[in-house]
């Protein structure tokens, strides 16, 4: 996978007023920090933030340049406004190739669609799993694949790629569960059902206007 890049610039404007200022015109005001670094205010624009933090969210690592300097960094915390598409604040931490870095990654379930028991229910009991490794080493995402799952066997840390990799210290125990597989009740079933049934009685736009026109006479010439 290509590195992600992300480029920023010192922030020169302090205080609340200021910031504010910054963010009506489309930047992202934010800080730059790390062990044994001095803190430093940084800015970025605000589409590039947002392209940059769909793709990597916060667990993945980021080259971020900084007056012609790449270093490498995750984003730490994300301040968004609570009614607003707007992002208010960002923490960038740098990080040292060399020492281990704790993290939090999502667990992602796919193949929902093709589990042979049916019907059922797919319990995620484990969404997200924090774990700590060297920077080089940090997964791109955690991906289960659960297609083969069944009503006896549910998926556990254990069986996670990550497992076992000795580069990859998983805070976790190995028979945790992540996801299960179970039989619904007959309420829910029923529930179902009568969900279709009304999907069902919904007329569709366009039907009944097709029958009244073919009821609809020719008039005589």
């Amino acid at each position: 996978m290509a590195a992600i890049k992300i480029q920023v610039e010192k922030r020169t404007e302090l205080g609340k007023n200021k910031v504010d200022k910054i963010r009506d015109n489309d930047i992202v005001p934010g800080v730059l920090y790390g062990k044994g670094e001095e803190t430093k205010h940084v800015q970025v624009d605000r589409r590039m933030f947002e392209k940059v933090y769909r793709s990597a969210g916060m667990s993945t690592l980021i080259d971020l340049e900084l007056d012609g300097e790449v270093l490498p960094v995750l984003i730490k915390e994300v301040q968004k406004h609570p009614f607003k598409n707007e992002y208010l604040h960002v923490d960038f931490q740098q990080l040292n190739m060399d020492e281990t870095v704790k993290l939090t990654l999502p667990i992602t379930l796919v193949g929902r669609e093709n589990i042979q028991h049916q019907p059922s229910v797919l319990i995620q009991q484990l969404d997200e799993i924090e774990i700590e490794c060297l920077p080089k080493d940090i997964p791109e995402d955690i991906v289960v694949d659960v297609s083969n799952i069944d009503f006896t066997t549910p998926i556990f840390v254990s069986d996670l790629e990550i497992f076992g990799n000795e580069d990859v210290v998983i805070f976790r125990e190995a028979d945790d569960v992540i996801a299960s597989l179970i039989e619904p009740t007959e309420e829910e079933i029923e529930e179902e059902e009568e969900e279709v049934l009304e999907a069902d009685e919904v007329p569709v736009i366009g039907e009944e206007d097709e029958e009244e026109v073919e009821e609809v006479e020719e008039p005589e010439e």
